[in-house]
């Protein structure tokens, strides 16, 4: 059965710090399925924005494709994001620069409505994850060289069980598998991995798995 997420901005900035409040860090990175053997350095800090906007009267999630040409996570489905700047003073601003580098989302046009605990990638980056709410329709400016494309999903779609599956994928020889989140192809793009993992947590933080909507 399809669920409809009702909520109000002002209502998911109050369960995303209620669920800050009441998580409780008995390891760095509670969400990390890798072994910290696999990553042994200190890992560098860097930011995504979750980017939450109305359409036709639903709350849909931004996201962009990479451009394969990257070093890093090329061609993957992700959020607007990237390494700490030495400026940067917090992850919101490292997550505000980057959206706008990427794709030309002005700062002040942003309201941040909180953040999702610290994750692991298996890339060794700490990365936060800020949930702000943007206006539109907009007009986005794409950085080519690292945005092949932007779209929206439906948080209606996201929260669907029905439309995800957990895959087990090999990591390097002697460390075994690891459990990955795979979503359904939408609009021709599949979203998974760290982008999958932040929206689950979203969703979860928000209380969305079908009760209390």
């Amino acid at each position: 059965m399809t669920v409809h997420v009702n909520l109000s901005a002002s209502e998911i900035a109050e369960r995303l710090q209620q669920a800050g409040s009441s998580l409780k860090d008995e390891t760095p990175y509670p969400e990390s399925p890798y072994p910290s053997e696999l990553l042994p350095d200190a890992p560098r800090q860097a930011a995504v924005l979750i980017p939450l906007l109305k359409q036709e009267e639903q709350w849909h999630l931004l996201y962009t494709r990479r451009n394969a040409t990257l070093a890093e996570h090329s061609g993957q489905v992700a959020f607007p994001g990237g390494r700490s700047d030495p400026g940067d003073q917090s992850p919101e601003m490292t997550a505000l620069r980057e959206a706008q580098e990427e794709i030309g989302l002005q700062p002040s046009d942003v309201s941040i409505l909180g953040r999702l605990n610290d994750f692991l990638t298996i890339t060794n980056y700490r990365v936060t994850p800020v949930v702000g709410l943007i206006p539109w329709p907009y007009k986005l400016h794409l950085a080519s060289v690292e945005v092949s494309r932007v779209f929206t999903i439906p948080l209606d779609w996201l929260i669907d069980p029905a439309n995800y599956e957990v895959r087990q994928r090999s990591l390097p020889p002697s460390y075994g598998a690891v459990s990955v989140i795979y979503y359904h192809p939408y609009d021709g793009e599949v979203l998974w991995g760290a982008s999958a993992r932040f929206t689950l947590t979203l969703i979860k933080s928000l209380r969305l798995n079908g009760i209390d909507t």
